[in-house]
């Protein structure tokens, strides 16, 4: 009951929110067009003139599960992007077929569209938070398995609020284990579980236990399978893509494949990859190199030394490629760095496991402001430009960095570096390297187009709330 009232009240909010854009959508068409574009004829009409699109809108939010599936914030901006678009080439296609262009402004379903791009994303996660809030449209979880993976499986579901789920328990037979995990009750006796899951109204069970033998996790799980809305199963594998794999069955056999896909081996997704680079690089380049320009000027005024600092990095397969890069330090950095590892073992303790300081005493004013907005790295876009990096990829790595790479070098070699990456929105220098490595090996393992949009979306983040710059 509780679940069915959440719905209707998303559905409330939803249609507020695309009438409200409706509105917005108009006052653009009226109050700010006509002054861009000379000519525009004078609008006519109203929300009854155009309420079928409303009908269009809900039928493909309906469609993509926007009432029945669980998003992650991320996902949910996917899904909303993908419903607009979607929407708006349906209503196109109906005006261009049924010949009815000229009866309905396109400027407002255009305004629609891209209003709806920036609004629905933002208001739609936090209705869904007020709604949890209240107490509705939440589930209720089981995690079986109450050691390391249990633990990791009741973090990850906590980490993401857009999803409403709520760990009600752990169930585990281990009795070395405590009466609580992280405040969580752990209940003992597996076997026990639908007696759990009736007492607790739960409507999901998560299996987090790798160590179960195979013939008992069959059992729990066809026992528990018509008692619960979704069960499932996180099996002992890690490390391995996980974006774009898909489940595939032979029917006759009885059994499942995980298909693992190469993403960026296929031409066609590197082409997608490096056109949407050298896109959105043009597309920024003007507003880029008049700040290039200004801050170049401001970094001679503070200090000797040339604006620009190029060094040499590893490029795609291996390549050696002139990184450039605002200079943030002292002219003679590298001598001064000598120096001081050889007299600070604190220093040179924190320089061999970050391979950075996290005060540096070479930075110079300037370059410390430049560092922790990210300012230091927009020269960067002349190598995307001139192919040799990407807008997101794994770090550009040093020459003498290459050999710790280890079984990693090959893979994350096999793609342009990028200016911004998974290890800037995951703590940045406050990751080790080893970690650093880790992400940019699951970066290339698991890349899709929306994986860099996400990242990019991110970094802006990451960068307006300066988090683990040095």
């Amino acid at each position: 009951m509780k679940n069915r009232a959440g719905i209707i009240l998303l559905f409330m909010t939803d249609a507020i929110t695309i009438v409200a854009i409706f509105y917005i959508s108009v006052a653009l068409r009226q109050w700010v067009l006509p002054r861009i574009f000379e000519g525009l004829p004078e609008f006519r009409g109203d929300i009854w003139t155009y309420y079928w699109i409303f009908f269009i809108w809900f039928g493909i939010t309906l469609f993509e599960g926007g009432y029945s599936r669980r998003f992650t914030f991320w996902d949910e901006v996917k899904f909303i992007w993908k419903s607009v678009l979607f929407t708006a080439a349906i209503i196109f296609a109906i005006l261009f077929v049924g010949k009815q262009g000229a009866l309905f402004s396109r400027a407002i379903i255009l305004n629609m569209a891209l209003v709806s791009f920036l609004i629905v994303p933002l208001t739609r996660p936090l209705c869904k938070r007020f709604i949890y809030a209240l107490g509705l449209m939440k589930r209720r979880v089981l995690i079986i398995g109450a050691g390391r993976t249990g633990r990791i499986a009741r973090s990850a579901l906590e980490s993401e609020p857009n999803l409403g789920y709520e760990v009600a328990g752990f169930v585990d037979d281990d009795d070395g284990l405590p009466r609580r995990v992280d405040g969580i009750k752990v209940h003992r006796g597996v076997n026990g579980i639908e007696r759990y899951i009736r007492r607790c109204g739960i409507q999901d069970v998560v299996i987090a236990k790798p160590e179960l033998e195979k013939d008992r996790l069959i059992s729990i799980i066809n026992r528990i399978q018509h008692k619960v809305e979704n069960t499932l199963y996180i099996p002992d594998i890690s490390g391995i893509a996980v974006l774009g794999t898909e489940l595939r069955h032979f029917f006759y056999e009885q059994t499942i494949v995980i298909e693992i896909k190469n993403n960026l081996e296929h031409l066609g997704n590197y082409i997608i990859k490096r056109g949407f680079d050298y896109m959105v690089a043009l597309f920024m380049s003007p507003l880029l190199f008049v700040l290039i320009v200004v801050i170049s000027c401001i970094i001679r005024l503070n200090s000797p030394g040339p604006a620009l600092f190029r060094q040499t990095r590893i490029g795609k397969d291996g390549r050696p490629f002139m990184c450039y890069k605002f200079r943030t330090m002292c002219a003679d950095a590298e001598e001064r760095l000598e120096e001081i590892l050889a007299t600070d073992p604190v220093r040179r303790e924190e320089w061999q496991r970050y391979w950075k300081l996290r005060d540096d005493p070479r930075v110079t004013g300037v370059g410390r402001f430049l560092r922790r907005t990210s300012l230091d790295e927009l020269p960067q876009i002349i190598n995307v430009l001139k192919g040799e990096m990407s807008l997101v990829g794994p770090r550009p790595y040093l020459p003498r960095e290459e050999g710790h790479l280890g079984e990693y070098r090959e893979l994350i070699l096999s793609v342009p570096p990028g200016i911004t990456g998974l290890w800037q929105v995951s703590g940045r220098s406050d990751t080790d390297y080893e970690h650093r490595v880790r992400l940019d090996s699951w970066y290339v393992r698991n890349w899709n187009l929306w994986l860099d949009v996400v990242i990019l979306l991110k970094t802006i983040t990451v960068i307006l709330k300066r988090e683990g710059a040095r």
